[in-house]
């Protein structure tokens, strides 16, 4: 068994204000986490801390991304880190945080050659220029760490040194919840025509935790190399996680949910994992801390 290193990303940065002077909380999910029992329910070796990033609201020059730099140079603190965790042979565990540090963690895996994505996600976050009016308003990367991942958009977030191409190819990714790819509005459509493949919320409901499993191990089989595991807990049902930015229902049952991941990241191809989303303002009790911590728990148990 690899030990777990426990990373502690405090970054709101790729998130929107959703009122006027309001600072997303994201930033405090690291803390309170860990105030809920998170190290010693990981049994984690050791624990490194990122220092907690400015959020502004403001437009930076020459990017139409929210804290677009701010971002960049989070992500490439996050991935020597990250790096110097593949480097010792543990299991680097990143708690965020928005999904925009999902880019620092591939960051580091692709130093040692191509990477493999599972998505974890209620949301494909799929956004880039290619699909909405960069014009209109700042883009939000916490709503596009798919799209950069696989690089589409900006150069800011998806050129990232020593590495040639984008950060995971589409053919090597699967993502899996996304609650909206049905709707007839869906703003993300062209994710369509890509080579992702894609397990749904409804899909997953159908296919159960082993069928979900089947077809993501089928793709990464074809993909033949490491795979890293991203886990944005909106992807559960609002019901059960409220703390979110943008909840949504159907979700994936909790039970899968841990029998999906536990699985994957029991999987020696799996080289780290990350857990994005927590906002504790939103759960002024602690209660749903508690319920990731025992999530998290159960899901690397048997790692």
């Amino acid at each position: 068994m690899r030990d777990i290193c426990l990373v502690r990303a405090p970054s709101n940065l790729g998130l929107r204000p959703l009122h006027p002077g309001h600072v997303p909380g994201t930033w405090r999910a690291p803390q309170a986490l860990s105030e809920a029992g998170l190290i010693e329910a990981l049994a984690a070796m050791r624990v490194v801390d990122l220092e907690r990033p400015a959020y502004s609201i403001e437009q930076q020059p020459g990017t139409r991304l929210r804290n677009g730099p701010a971002i960049r140079r989070f992500n490439l603190d996050l991935a020597e880190i990250v790096a110097s965790a593949l480097g010792k042979s543990e299991f680097p565990l990143v708690i965020g945080g928005d999904c925009s540090i999902l880019l620092g963690a591939l960051a580091a895996a692709r130093r040692s050659g191509a990477v493999a994505l599972v998505h974890v996600d209620g949301h494909s976050d799929f956004r880039h220029p290619g699909n909405y009016d960069v014009d209109a308003a700042l883009g939000s990367a916490a709503g596009m760490d798919l799209a950069l991942a696989t690089g589409r958009g900006e150069p800011l977030l998806t050129e990232w040194p020593g590495i040639a191409g984008p950060l995971v190819a589409d053919e090597t990714v699967v993502q899996i919840g996304e609650r909206e790819s049905r709707d007839a509005d869906f703003a993300w459509s062209d994710i369509n025509a890509t080579a992702i493949t894609r397990i749904d919320v409804f899909a997953a409901q159908e296919l159960g935790a082993a069928g979900v499993l089947e077809k993501t191990r089928a793709t990464l089989t074809r993909a033949d190399c490491p795979y890293w595991l991203h886990l944005d807990v909106d992807v559960l049902d609002q019901t059960i996680m409220a703390a979110v930015d943008s909840p949504g229902s159907p979700g994936i049952d909790p039970d899968d949910l841990v029998a999906i991941l536990s699985a994957l990241a029991g999987d020696q191809r799996c080289i780290g994992m990350d857990m994005t989303i927590y906002d504790p303002d939103l759960d002024p009790d602690g209660d749903l801390a508690a319920l990731l911590v025992s999530l998290l728990g159960r899901v690397l148990k048997q790692r």
